[in-house]
């Protein structure tokens, strides 16, 4: 009997020991799951934007935005350029949340129901803004060129410039999804860890570009995101091609993890989106300033800096 007593006891004693192991390493699995749900969720929502991508690209002409400003549209203005600027002259009624960490501090004060409408100085900054509000349930466009190059160029604008600054509504609490809303975060965070260097703003210079490429620097890759035809007339040596569009993110795969994607297009606004969307990805991606350059960009951008294109 006694025998007997001591094997129940030690059967006991192993089946306790077991059953704690379990439930510790049951609770270790939960943890690694939530967090792997959690990237999911972010992965989903910036794959679901690129694969449906509008028309319209997330983008307005400068003169339909001013048409729409002389109308009354009923609408949310963001102007993301420095306080400075906003108080010298901005578009009537526009809020003011500077590009950085203030954009992620006030989303909530932005109301959810009617279209948002964000400029920068030059559309760049504004297009990687679009593509996190897009992501947060806002219906975000940004409006061509920007201030500078855009609004400010359009006829009669005049009278839709104010110096009067505009207070957020702090009634309004937009609810974000949780883990969107913490990728935003992280994102402006981010700003602070390159802005001594030459990626500040997500962006680089075409000279500090075409120096990497010269040097033969192997921790870069140019990704051309103009169309295909654009590509094959002429591109920056090296750049591979997957042009802007619906679909656009079954290709990203393709790209190295380990090395800085240099996003260029036209003028550096739908690299703006890219970008965001990249770097919520886990990938290193900038923007080549003012992008390929147009006629549009004025001295701005790689051809108008007189660097060449290939047709390799």
């Amino acid at each position: 009997m006694i025998k007997k007593s001591r094997l129940l006891v030690l059967l006991t004693m192993v089946f306790a020991l077991l059953f704690v192991s379990a439930c510790s390493s049951s609770s270790t699995d939960t943890s690694q799951t939530d967090e792997t749900a959690d990237e999911k969720v972010v992965e989903t929502a910036v794959n679901d934007y690129f694969a449906n991508l509008p028309d319209d690209i997330h983008k307005i002409s400068q003169t339909d935005f001013v048409d729409m400003v002389k109308a009354g549209e009923d609408m949310t203005i963001i102007d993301i350029r420095s306080a400075d600027d906003y108080a010298a002259g901005h578009v009537k009624g526009a809020l003011n949340m500077p590009w950085g960490t203030e954009l992620a501090a006030n989303i909530n004060n932005i109301p959810a129901d009617k279209p948002v409408m964000i400029y920068c100085v030059t559309g760049q900054t504004a297009g990687q803004t679009v593509m996190l509000f897009n992501l947060a349930g806002f219906e975000a466009k940004s409006v061509n060129l920007g201030y500078k190059l855009g609004i400010s160029q359009v006829e009669g604008v005049d009278e839709i410039i104010e110096t009067t600054a505009n207070e957020f509504d702090t009634t309004i609490e937009t609810a974000i999804e949780p883990d969107i809303q913490t990728a935003i975060d992280d994102y402006y965070a981010g700003l602070a860890d390159v802005k001594d260097t030459q990626f500040a703003n997500y962006k680089i210079t075409e000279d500090d570009a075409k120096a990497l490429l010269d040097a033969g620097d192997e921790s870069i890759q140019f990704l051309d995101i103009r169309n295909a035809d654009d590509y094959a007339a002429g591109h920056i040596e090296g750049a591979v091609n997957i042009p802007f569009a619906k679909g656009m993110e079954a290709d990203f795969s393709t790209l190295p993890s380990d090395k800085t994607i240099i996003v260029y297009c036209y003028t550096g606004q739908t690299a703006g989106q890219t970008v965001a969307g990249l770097r919520l990805l886990g990938y290193d991606a900038v923007s080549l300033n003012s992008g390929a350059g147009t006629d549009a960009t004025g001295t701005a951008g790689w051809t108008n800096k007189g660097y060449p294109l290939v047709t390799e």
